[in-house]
Formats: structure tokens, C-alpha cells, sequence
């Protein structure tokens, strides 16, 4: 008789076993207890609606309070956030055992970041800080000569800092130190190319910071609203809980909010009114021809039913309406973009001992994913403002001054990109 042997065979003749190589991506999972993504069918979504109002509260009642301080302390504001994005970002592809091997090498990130700062607000600044100590010879003496020798100044620091790296190259860490160099740079470009259209349109106006910053979070508070009730249909896989109809609904609100938010921040010279110095005094201005009320009739079957024969609308609201546009249909594009991003680098926010990954930060964490979000739609918002009040002011010159500086910048960042790319 013979013996079957087919049962008592070992499922591996080999004693090497081959493992399928895993993606760094971060997968979101579904939950268990709902088998949806959907906020609408979320079980816990009331809970998670108090945590996010929560920190919504506290983080719009802090804005407010900086708003109300006054053009200097929102730019300390924009130079905070700035610090913060940086440091994330130098974290990100850095390496504990190489940094071990270069002792000092951190600091050189630190080094190129405030020399850039050094020479972006030293540009934009220079003038209020003149008008700001024009009464102190002392201070006005020492200040001129600052600013006449900045450039000079910034220079010598970047060659600094480039010997600096030269000097640091250690055998076998070379592919590392050119791939942190590289990153460094693009950190500033894209830190520091946006950030200083912010601190020049602040100085401009705060209405033009504080406008697009509030149709940000307006967009983003809709769109949560209108998917946490009646969210159907996904709209994009790199954000699950995203839905078509948040979406709609949240464009429509931004758009009527840009209307009616730019004839009330219009009117308020605290607003719209230019800042010359550095002080943090009440501001009064003759308004520009944006901001000074154009009276429109009504029609007669309007005008038979109410008392108004005319209403009175500022120019600047029928430009809001293009702000409002953007902010509603292009700007979450920088939500997504930051979603996309953190599953690409699977990062994790850590506390203590517990470390969540991308999908818990929101539960454990709703400042930092919504600061992060925020931003990087903030982040596309702030250059358009730039571009747009200086065509709406000055249509002739805006080709020139800005659109081939964002080119330029756009093709050193591609160049970068691909460098680092294959250096990994």
C-alpha cells in the first residue's frame, strides 16, 4: 500500500523566504465598528464635533486677540509659524544615526533659515523701521548704516554658512550632508517665497491678511458641517472623510461670506488703513477708491415692497467675490496636498509615550492637523491676494514684478527636487 505522503509535505523547501517589500505609505484604515469612512455615518462624530469646536474656539479667539493688537504683532505671529514649519520640516528627513556621526550639523540648517529671514524682512522692514526711530539720532544713525550694508551683511552669512558645510563633510555621510543641503534650501523657498507676500500685504492693510484667512477657515468649517450632515459621496481618496456635498455646500458659504465680510472689514480704517512704522497706535487714512461706498439703485418692484431705493456696496466686494472663488474651489486643494503628503512621509505626532499616526492626529491633537491644514491652504492664498490687488491697482506692471519672480522660484524648487531625489 502506498503511503500519502501529500498531508505530511513541509509548505517551504527552501529555507529562504522572500517578503514583499511595504509601501511608507500610510493607508487609512476603516473602521471596524461603522465599515465606512463617511463622517455622516460615524458613530462617534458628536464626540469628535466638541473636540474640534473646542479648539476651534480657542484657536479663532487667539487669532482675534493678535488681529486686535495690531499689524507688529501679527507679523511676530506669521514669524512663530514660520519657526514651527521649519522645524517640522528639517525633522522630517532627517536621520538620528547620521546626526549622531555629525555633532553640529543641525545648527547649520538653523543658520541658513535666520539668514533668509535676516534678508527677506530686512527688504520689507527696512522702511518702517526708518520712519519707526526717525526722532532717536543714535538708533537712526546705527539703523541706516544697517540697512545700507544688509545685502553685504546677508551675503556674508550665506558664504559663512557654505564653508560651514564644506567644512563638515565627513567621508561616507557625503550623499546624506548634500541631501540635508538641498532640503534646506527648498525649506526656504517655500517658507520664505510665500511668507514675505503675507508681512508686505500686512503693511499693505490688514484686510488683505485678514480676509483670505477668514474665508479659509469659513471654507473649512463649512465644508465639516455640511459632510458631518449630509456628506454622501467621496470626493477624493487622499481624504476620506471628504465629501462632494461638503464641498458644494462649503463653496457656496465662502463665496456669500467674501460678499458681506468685505463690506464689513472695508469700512474700518484699523483694517484698511496702510502702516508707515512700527508703532501699534490707532490708524486714520483717507480710503482708497476700493473701500469708499458706491450707491446702486433697486429695481421698482424691489423698491415698491421696502423703503431702500438704493444700496450701497464698496468696490472691494465684487473683488471679494474672486477671493472667495479661489478660497472655495482652488485653496482645499492645499488640504489635500497636505494629506497626501503626511502618508507619503508616514508621519506621526507623538506625545509622552503614545505616538498616533496620520489618521489619529485630529482625535488626539485638532491644533496641530488643523494649524497644518490651514496653512498650506493659506499657504496658496496669500500669493493670489499679492498678484490681484496689485492688478487690480496697478494692471499694467503686475506681469513683471510678480509673475516671473513665482517662475523663477517655481523652476529653482523642480531643480532642487530632482537633485534630492536622486541623491535618495
Amino acid at each position: 500500500m502506498q503511503k500519502d505522503t501529500s498531508t505530511t509535505a513541509p509548505s517551504t523547501t527552501s529555507g529562504r523566504v522572500r517578503h514583499r517589500k511595504r509601501s511608507n505609505e500610510v493607508i487609512p484604515e476603516v473602521s471596524k465598528a461603522n465599515g465606512t469612512k463617511l463622517l455622516v455615518n460615524d458613530k462617534s462624530k458628536y464626540k469628535s464635533m466638541l473636540i474640534r469646536a473646542y479648539s476651534s474656539v480657542w484657536m479663532i479667539g487667539g487669532f482675534v486677540l493678535i488681529i486686535y493688537m495690531g499689524h507688529l504683532y501679527i507679523t511676530a505671529m506669521v514669524v512663530v509659524i514660520q519657526i514651527f514649519m521649519a522645524r517640522e520640516l528639517f525633522n522630517l528627513l532627517r536621520r538620528a544615526h547620521e546626526d549622531r556621526q555629525l555633532p553640529g550639523f543641525r545648527l547649520l540648517n538653523w543658520h541658513f533659515f535666520f539668514t533668509a529671514m535676516l534678508f527677506v524682512y530686512g527688504r520689507i522692514l527696512s522702511q518702517c523701521l526708518v520712519n519707526t526711530v526717525t526722532s532717536d539720532m543714535v538708533l537712526y544713525w546705527l539703523v541706516s548704516n544697517l540697512i545700507k550694508y544688509h545685502m553685504v551683511i546677508c551675503y556674508s552669512l550665506y558664504i559663512a554658512g557654505f564653508m560651514w558645510f564644506i567644512l563638515t563633510l565627513k567621508k561616507k555621510m557625503y550623499k546624506y550632508q548634500f541631501g540635508q543641503y538641498a532640503w534646506t534650501h527648498m525649506i526656504l523657498i517655500v517658507v520664505f517665497g510665500q511668507s514675505s507676500f503675507t508681512v508686505a500685504s500686512i503693511f499693505e492693510g490688514i484686510f488683505w491678511f485678514l480676509l483670505p484667512a477668514t474665508l479659509i477657515v469659513i471654507n473649512d468649517i463649512a465644508a465639516y458641517i455640511f459632510g458631518f450632515f449630509f456628506g454622501r459621496t467621496p470626493l477624493i481618496k487622499l481624504s476620506p472623510k471628504k465629501t462632494w456635498e461638503g464641498f458644494i455646500g462649503a463653496s457656496v458659504t465662502t463665496i456669500i461670506s467674501a460678499f458681506m465680510l468685505a463690506n464689513i472689514m472695508g469700512r474700518s480704517q484699523w483694517l484698511t488703513c496702510p502702516r508707515k512704522d512700527l508703532s501699534t497706535g490707532w490708524l486714520h487714512c483717507d480710503p482708497g477708491p476700493l473701500f469708499k461706498p458706491e450707491s446702486y439703485p433697486l429695481p421698482g418692484c424691489i423698491s415698491h415692497w421696502f423703503s431702500w431705493k438704493e444700496i450701497s456696496i464698496l468696490p472691494i466686494q465684487w473683488h471679494s467675490l474672486c477671493l472667495g472663488l479661489f478660497a472655495s474651489i482652488i485653496a482645499p486643494f492645499g488640504g489635500f496636498f497636505a494629506s497626501g503628503f503626511k502618508r507619503a512621509f508616514k508621519i506621526k505626532v507623538c506625545s509622552q509615550n503614545l505616538c498616533f499616526s496620520n489618521q489619529d492626529v485630529s482625535k488626539y491633537n485638532p491644533f496641530r492637523s488643523g494649524r497644518n491644514r490651514l496653512a498650506v491652504c493659506f499657504h496658496f492664498c496669500r500669493t493670489l491676494v499679492i498678484v490681484f490687488r496689485d492688478m487690480v491697482e496697478l494692471p499694467t506692471e503686475w506681469i513683471a514684478r510678480w509673475l516671473w519672480p513665482c517662475l523663477h522660484t517655481y523652476i529653482i524648487s523642480h531643480l532642487l527636487c530632482r537633485k534630492l531625489s536622486r541623491l535618495k
